[in-house]
């Protein structure tokens, strides 16, 4: 079997370059490891920017997040009794759109089809081939059978386990990671959200915070330490204890209802240089990880996409290697932008084991200080709302 790229990897990252090289008429082939059912049931979070939406809005398939999306003209703080609003549209002139990563992924599925976009699910035994020569391939076994696929480009999308990122040499490439003391204990219900928009708490007991799937589905999360067992939190004290770091005008608002989906996510920085060796291209989180704090790592992998759509046209269309060549240094210059945000927002709203009374109240002097100025909440805005691409 012969593409022009082969992507690895059937996450919102490998779906949308597969649609943006089709829409120029160039071959695509997406394999996936797991099911359709399991990647379309995948619980993630959804908070877009304009460089996601504008590639789902070039694509044409943006009809639902249009329909059933929740255009968010700001954020919000609690820190102690405050609640401190921060109007990116106002400060920015743009806004963020509400949209479950389920969802886009779904709907990216559900045109494949149509498009000419193949998808092979349930592949094993994924290895790559010649990735430093003109004809890379890849070899993998689909239903028992040993298939390959031949192409001119690779595209890694398969996140920070798959098995693109580990065919760079140790002496090619270079990792830079941070894993932080604690995780995301997270709960997903059908209850309506407390509040029209997310709602981060900086509190003594911990972060916490209130978000949306929709206007009938709440996403709610609380850290934890590092090796908390789940088990300890059955739904009644996890709702008490949400209730306690969101803050009486908070809590007010919230409707409790039974967990559809509850875990614990680890929380890390991660970035891997450089983003291409030879003819395999990484792109999203098979290259870099943000803390979920900033709602960077889904617009990250767009913004990853975009530039490597463009690059990937130009060349099978006139054979410029402008775009290709700069890639890698293109992407990472926002990469490192977005890691520092979500760096930052993660150490001003968390509790780390270890701080002293004066971290603590460096905090707190950091948010009366976003509270009272107008620069503070624009620095913020600006990078919640998506840096230029």
């Amino acid at each position: 079997m012969k593409t022009d790229v082969l992507i690895i990897g059937s996450g919102p990252a490998g779906l949308m370059l597969g649609h943006l090289l089709r829409m120029a008429d160039i071959n695509a082939v997406v394999i996936e490891r797991q099911t359709r059912e399991h990647v379309e049931g995948r619980i993630r979070a959804g908070v877009l920017e304009d460089t996601t939406t504008n590639i789902l809005q070039r694509l044409n398939i943006d009809g639902r997040m249009r329909s059933e999306g929740l255009p968010h003209s700001g954020v919000n703080i609690v820190a102690g009794e405050r609640l401190i609003r921060i109007d990116i549209e106002k400060l920015t002139g743009r806004r963020v759109t509400v949209y479950g990563q389920t969802e886009i992924t779904r709907d990216l599925i559900g045109a494949a089809a149509e498009r000419g976009l193949e998808i092979l699910w349930e592949t094993d035994s994924l290895e790559l081939h010649d990735v430093l020569s003109t004809a890379p391939y890849a070899t993998f076994s689909e239903s028992g059978a040993a298939r390959r696929i031949d192409a001119r480009f690779i595209v890694g999308c398969d996140g920070f386990h798959g098995p693109s990122r580990q065919c760079v040499p140790a002496d090619c490439g270079r990792s830079y990671e941070l894993v932080y003391p604690f995780g995301w204990l997270g709960i997903l219900a059908d209850v309506p959200p407390c509040n029209e928009e997310v709602i981060y708490a900086n509190h003594e007991r911990g972060f916490a915070l209130a978000s949306m799937r929709s206007l009938s589905r709440s996403r709610y999360y609380i850290q934890v330490p590092i090796d908390e067992n789940i088990d300890n939190w059955p739904d009644d004290r996890l709702w008490d204890e949400l209730e306690i770091r969101l803050g009486a005008t908070i809590a007010a608002g919230i409707s409790r209802g039974p967990a559809l989906e509850k875990s614990i996510a680890p929380i890390r920085s991660f970035v891997f240089e450089p983003m291409r060796y030879g003819s395999l291209f990484l792109a999203g989180d098979s290259a870099h990880i943000v803390p979920p704090t900033g709602a960077k790592g889904l617009n990250l992998a767009a913004a990853d996409v975009s530039y490597l759509s463009d690059a990937l046209v130009d060349w099978f269309e006139g054979g410029s290697v402008v775009g290709l060549d700069g890639y890698s240094d293109r992407a990472l210059a926002r990469v490192w932008k977005s890691e520092r945000f979500s760096w930052q927002l993660t150490r001003l709203l968390h509790q780390f084991p270890g701080n002293s009374a004066f971290e603590r109240r460096m905090q707190l002097a950091e948010l009366e200080y976003i509270a009272s100025s107008e620069a503070a909440q624009k620095s913020i805005a600006e990078n919640y709302v998506g840096l230029p691409l």
